[in-house]
């Protein structure tokens, strides 16, 4: 690719970029942090009492060991089985925590949830038979201090996917599926 070809096609990109912000500019500004901004994150997982101080995001890319150390504590407890999960789901609660100005710990209800545990959860009602949880593509959690209405219109401001809010069990889901909304 000759030098001019490549300043067109920064020019282009850059034009897009504007262009979409200009159409979008909700969306542009709801952004808390650059996508060059380290992220980190400090979790609890209510079941196992394990706590996670982490930067899994170190401002160019994301850290795998660090990254792992938050697929262990949003594992499959009754299984016991870690899984690997979608980094958007940490990148939301990072916004959301953001954009409420919250530096408390997130408190993990479930994360990654195994074939099994989903067949033995669905008895007791409330759980989709094809889980994104399964996927590694859900998250179910509440912000340490935060009340959870709080968490749940921040959650749905994000657009990530989708987000379901359970009150009556004190936490917020979030999954990188289609965007919808619900509540249990």
């Amino acid at each position: 690719m000759s030098e001019i070809d490549y300043k067109r096609r920064q020019i282009l990109v850059a034009g897009g970029i504007t262009l979409g912000a200009s159409l979008f500019p909700s969306i542009a500004m709801a952004s808390p942090f650059k996508a060059s901004n380290p992220r980190q994150i400090s979790m609890c997982n209510i079941h196992t009492g394990e706590d996670l101080e982490t930067q899994y995001f170190d401002g160019q890319e994301y850290l795998p060991d660090e990254l792992k150390r938050i697929y262990h504590i949003c594992r499959d407890f009754r299984q016991n089985e870690v899984a690997k999960m979608d980094k958007r789901l940490f990148d939301g609660i990072a916004k959301i925590q953001a954009n409420l100005g919250h530096k408390g710990q997130v408190r993990i209800i479930s994360g990654y949830r195994s074939p099994a545990t989903n067949k033995l959860l669905q008895k007791n009602g409330g759980v989709a038979k094809k889980s994104y949880h399964m996927k590694g593509q859900a998250i179910d959690f509440n912000l340490e201090g935060v009340p959870l209405s709080k968490v749940h219109k921040a959650a749905k401001e994000l657009g990530l996917g989708g987000v379901g809010y359970y009150p009556k069990s004190d936490f917020v889901h979030i999954d990188t599926g289609p965007v919808r909304q619900w509540r249990g």
